[in-house]
């Protein structure tokens, strides 16, 4: 996802904290797949709506729950009315955020069973009514990151992926849309259609959603048989259709380097989001502020959520602190394509920028990348770490590993997970066997430690002995190894020199034969280290 114009660093969004797990993470169950059935109206914000769950039972059991937020004392929240396995009535408990079944026949291992729940209530969250920017209604879900159990009785974890079917009664005069393909779409009375949609691709609940609105829709066309669609608000229909329509150039892109889309559709959606973008899967939504008449600025957007299709919705993370291998990921994968795009300065000057961007945060939250410190309020771990970090530490792997390695290495970890979870430590298993080399000592100080080298680099030329004296010291408490290239700038016609020199002391001095003096020095001048600090001259005297 990305962010338009947001403080996040608070871990604040809107105002919006997100649902607080109570509970320890370890369900005796593996959900296979759910089939939401979901009425809606114009009237009020009411939803009616059943749930069959079919769970796989990882371990004996007579007791399982589901993630379901409960009707509030603002009238906020679901009321579960009964719950059946096949036609047999069985107790249940709902407690705040969670609904205990008791089930009448024990579990064993092994077994595979289906709940039916019936259910009603205003949703907290999760589910938004509103109103767009032309004071139209609209019904969208938003649930990342674990927002679907204020609508969606489910495991609302992003280790238990599910496949999933959405069926909504819905006023006939709206365009439903959801992950998977389109089943059916009918009249069932005056004034209501039904709308179902299938995606049989397990997902995680982050990205399970349905959208409702007076959409225009064009068919953008299809890339290796993949259908392109975009959706957006009627009054948005001209620039909405060509900035959405970037996406055919994206996905193609992505396939070519990543591998295959793992979806049988995309379809790009403007939509109330309180997100600049939200990755769901299949079905991207875009805030209805990302319209705006300029392609340069929605293209990167787009190709940050549609290359989430891949890293966050496919090979999802295992678990939160590890979620750069989702948002880290999206900025490179952005950068790659607008460097493949628009040429190498563009890649340069976005690294930059995020390099500036990366430093000043660290002053606010010095935290590594592979955060555990938060424990419950995940959008905090939205930040400068997951993203602009995260991609940068992708790109110094990228110049470590070179790029025939590195795109085998991502194709390779795509290839492993894709449909599965992994952690940080699986991709660094993945790229050593590609590789051949190790790269425990990389990933433990740009992802598991906080900070980043910051350097003083001071020099001098000695005229007699021809020598450039170079002393660069690392000022931050944890020394770092690293690659550091520097240029050494000369007049005409002299040419200009560069040379790489491997620093892993806390004070190394480097002798470099010149003949000249170099009119300036230049640290890390192709932009391939995350780092900050100053170049000194000291003067030497002239013979």
């Amino acid at each position: 996802m990305r962010f338009i114009c947001l403080i996040f660093l608070s871990g604040f969004l809107f105002g919006y904290l997100p649902a607080q797990e109570k509970h320890a993470y370890n369900p005796p169950i593996d959900v296979q797949h759910y089939a939401f059935a979901i009425t809606l109206n114009d009237l009020n914000d009411e939803i009616k709506a059943t749930a069959a769950i079919t769970v796989l039972f990882l371990q004996s059991t007579q007791t399982i729950s589901f993630d379901l937020v409960r009707k509030n004392d603002r009238g906020k929240g679901m009321d579960v009315l009964i719950v059946k396995e096949n036609e047999e009535t069985i107790g249940f408990e709902q407690e705040e955020s969670q609904i205990k079944l008791q089930l009448s026949n024990p579990a064993k291992a092994g077994e595979t069973r289906t709940y039916r729940l019936s259910y009603a209530g205003i949703p907290a969250d999760g589910l938004v009514f509103s109103k767009n920017k032309f004071k139209q209604r609209t019904i969208f879900a938003d649930n990342w990151p674990n927002r679907a159990r204020n609508w969606l009785p489910c495991i609302d974890h992003l280790s238990d992926k599910a496949s999933v079917d959405f069926m909504v009664t819905a006023p006939d005069h709206y365009k439903v849309i959801s992950n998977g393909v389109l089943v059916e779409e009918s009249s069932v009375e005056p004034n209501k259609k039904f709308t179902h949609w299938r995606e049989t691709v397990a997902l995680p609940t982050k990205v399970m959603v349905i959208g409702l609105a007076d959409f225009a829709v064009n068919d953008v066309g299809n890339v290796d048989g993949i259908p392109v669609s975009s959706w957006v608000f009627q009054q948005d229909r001209k620039n909405g259709f060509y900035e959405y329509g970037q996406a055919m150039e994206v996905l193609l892109f992505f396939m070519k380097k990543v591998g295959p889309y793992p979806y049988r559709k995309l379809a790009n959606v403007e939509a109330i989001t309180i997100f600049g973008g939200m990755e769901n899967a299949s079905a991207i939504f875009y805030n209805e502020r990302s319209i705006t008449g300029k392609s340069s600025s929605s293209e990167e957007l787009v190709a940050h959520e549609i290359a989430h299709q891949w890293f966050g919705n496919s090979a999802t993370e295992s678990d939160w602190p590890h979620v750069w291998l989702s948002e880290g990921f999206a900025t490179e994968m952005t950068n790659c394509y607008l460097e493949n795009k628009y040429g190498a300065d563009t890649l340069k000057a976005r690294l930059k920028a995020d390099r500036t961007a990366i430093i000043k945060f660290t002053k606010i939250r010095f935290t590594p990348v592979v955060d555990s410190s938060e424990k419950e309020n995940y959008l905090a771990l939205l930040n400068r770490n997951s993203y602009e970090k995260g991609g940068w530490v992708l790109h110094m792997l990228r110049r470590k590993l070179g790029d025939t390695l590195f795109w085998k290495g991502i194709q390779t970890y795509y290839a492993e997970f894709a449909g599965k979870n992994a952690s940080t430590d699986d991709l660094r298993k993945v790229m050593e066997v590609v590789s051949g080399m190790s790269l425990k000592e990389f990933f433990q100080q740009w992802l598991y430690s906080p900070g980043h080298p910051v350097l003083q680099v001071k020099w001098k030329y000695n005229y007699k002995r021809k020598l450039v004296l170079l002393s660069i010291r690392q000022q931050q408490k944890e020394i770092f190894s690293f690659p550091l290239e520097l240029a050494f700038k000369n007049g005409a016609p002299l040419k200009n020199h560069n040379q790489s020199y491997f620093i892993k002391d806390k004070i190394t001095q480097v002798e470099i034969p010149m003949s000249a003096k170099p009119t300036r020095v230049i640290a890390d001048p192709e932009t391939n280290l995350l780092f900050e600090g100053s170049i000194v001259e000291e003067k030497a005297p002239v013979p």
